[in-house]
C-alpha cells in the first residue's frame, strides 16, 4: 500500500487536484464567503462563520458555526471581551499568509518547521470619533514573519515570501480598492 507523505500539513496530492479541477471548470474556483454579526451590548458583538458558496453551490460542510467575540478595549469603551475590528483584520492577513507560505511551500517540496507571522497597524480613531484627523482607516500595516526549513535556502524563502504576498486574497483585498455595497433594513 503506498504512504501518503503530508509535508506541512498539505495534502499536496489533493492540493494538485484541486489547481486541476478548478483549471479544468473555473467558475468551480469562484466563492463566496460569509460572516454574521450580532451586536450585544455596549462594543460587544458576537459573529458567526459557516455556510459558504463555491462555484455557485452552497457549501454546508462545517456542521457548526464557527463562533467570534469582538469588544473593544476599556479606553474605547469596551469591557475586553474580544478582539477589535482592526485586530481581527489584521489576524486575517497573518492566517492568509501562513496558509499561502505552509501550502505553497508543501507544493515545492519545502518542509517548513516553524512559521509566525506578527501583524501591526496604525490607527488614529479621531475619525470614528467624529473629530478632524486623517482617514478613519488603517494608514499602514507592517507584518514580519518568521520561518524555519530545514531544507529550503534562504533566498528560496524569501522568493516564497514575495510569492505568497503578491497571491493573497487577504493583502490584496487591504492593498487595492475593494467596492463594499452597504444596505440597511428598518425593521
Amino acid at each position: 500500500m503506498p504512504t501518503t507523505t503530508i509535508p506541512n500539513g498539505i495534502d499536496v496530492q489533493a492540493l494538485t487536484e484541486t489547481v486541476a479541477a478548478i483549471e479544468e471548470d473555473p467558475s468551480s474556483g469562484s466563492f463566496t464567503f460569509r460572516a454574521r454579526s450580532r451586536w450585544q451590548e455596549g462594543t460587544y458583538n458576537t459573529g458567526e462563520i459557516q455556510a459558504f458558496r463555491q462555484g455557485g453551490s452552497e457549501d454546508r460542510s462545517r456542521a457548526a458555526a464557527f463562533t467570534l467575540h469582538g469588544d473593544e478595549p476599556p479606553v474605547l469603551l469596551g469591557a475586553n471581551r474580544g478582539p477589535n475590528a482592526v485586530e481581527l483584520l489584521l489576524q486575517a492577513l497573518g492566517f492568509c499568509y501562513a496558509v499561502g507560505f505552509v501550502a505553497n511551500a508543501a507544493a515545492r517540496g519545502i518542509e517548513i518547521t516553524r512559521m509566525d507571522y506578527e501583524v501591526e497597524g496604525d490607527v488614529d480613531v479621531r475619525p470614528f470619533l467624529g473629530l478632524d484627523g486623517p482617514r478613519p482607516g488603517l494608514t499602514v500595516i507592517r507584518a514580519h514573519g518568521r520561518v524555519s526549513s530545514p531544507n529550503a535556502t534562504p533566498e528560496q524563502l524569501e522568493e516564497l515570501c514575495r510569492y505568497v504576498q503578491d497571491t493573497s486574497p487577504v493583502r490584496d483585498s487591504l492593498a487595492n480598492a475593494v467596492p463594499v455595497e452597504t444596505t440597511l433594513e428598518v425593521v
